[in-house]
């Protein structure tokens, strides 16, 4: 997601770890409301996720910071407290 014109260094491989472990896990749940394709998680339920993954190893700030970092580059983006995929994948 990050375009070539932007002067800010790269993610972190583990954030962006994370932003795939989370849409893994949106991509995996039976959303009832399919036909929209939001992928939308509570905040604190986002960090729960991640920090109970073995594919990566977080401690609960490490985790918010990550939410923070894939906010502020447009991954995800924050309403009443849940995050939603900005850009979907595409084989929703």
């Amino acid at each position: 997601m990050s375009l070539a014109t932007d002067p800010r260094p790269p993610l972190p491989g583990w954030v962006l770890d994370a932003y795939n472990i989370l849409c893994d896990h949106l991509t995996g749940q039976d959303h009832g409301e399919s036909q929209h394709h939001v992928l939308a998680i509570p905040r604190d339920e986002a960090i729960e996720v991640l920090l109970s993954t073995d594919e990566i190893d977080l401690e609960p700030g490490d985790a918010d910071h990550a939410l923070t970092r894939l906010i502020d580059r447009g991954y995800l983006y924050e309403v009443d407290s849940e995050l939603r995929v900005t850009q979907p994948p595409e084989d929703l």
